[in-house]
Order: C-alpha cells, then structure tokens, then sequence
C-alpha cells in the first residue's frame, strides 16, 4: 500500500492534470491549463492541508446545471456537434462530459419525469 506522502501526491497530482484537462476541453491552450491545473492544486493543498476528507466512492453527487441540461439535450435527441456548438464546447468535450454524466447519475430520466410528473 502507498504510504500516506505518496497517496497525497497521487492526489495532488490528480487534482492538477484534471483541471488542466478541463481547461483544455474549453480552449485553453495547453501550456495555460497545466499553469492553472498546478494553480489549483496548490490552493487545494494551500486551504484543505492538514484537513482530514473522506470523498464518498458513489457518484450520486449532483451534476451542475449545465451538465443536467446537455445530458438532457442529448437524451431527447441533440447531437454531440448541436450541443458543442450551442454550449461553446468540443465534440469530445461533450462526449467526456456525458460519459461523467451517465456515470454520476444514470437514473436522471427517471427522476426528470417524476419530478415533471408531480408537478414541481
């Protein structure tokens, strides 16, 4: 097992190229999104370090809006290319963003449908 320094590295680590690989999936140039992935690790070891987390392994967290309303979009039939273009994202960048979406919610239909159907 990874000793402990190593298991926050790993983390840090993490933090930085996943932010950096979303800045890039909106444009960024490269060089740019690896300054602000390694930005924003440094300020999540900056204000959590020495903060004891436990991050739950289900994916039952809500999607943000934006994410709700693309998988949506995409349920009721909009193309990977309607909605890069409507939301100022890659192709790939939406494809990314709907496998993450599936993943952390794949009952959202459902609970669109109930939630529609009860009147709210």
């Amino acid at each position: 097992m990874n000793s402990m320094v190593e298991r926050r590295a790993e983390f840090l680590t993490d933090v930085a190229a996943a932010a950096a690989d979303r800045a890039r999936e909106f444009g960024m140039p490269a060089d740019q999104a690896e300054q602000i992935g390694a930005a924003i690790a440094d300020m999540v070891a900056e204000d959590w370090g020495g903060q004891v987390l436990s991050i739950p392994k289900d994916h039952a967290y809500q999607l943000a809006q934006r994410d709700r309303q693309i998988l949506l979009a995409h349920r009721n039939g909009a193309s990977f290319a309607k909605l890069a273009k409507e939301y100022g994202m890659s192709d790939r960048g939406v494809r990314r963003l709907l496998r993450r979406a599936e993943l952390r919610d794949p009952d959202l239909r459902q609970a669109q449908l109930f939630a529609i159907g009860s009147g709210r």
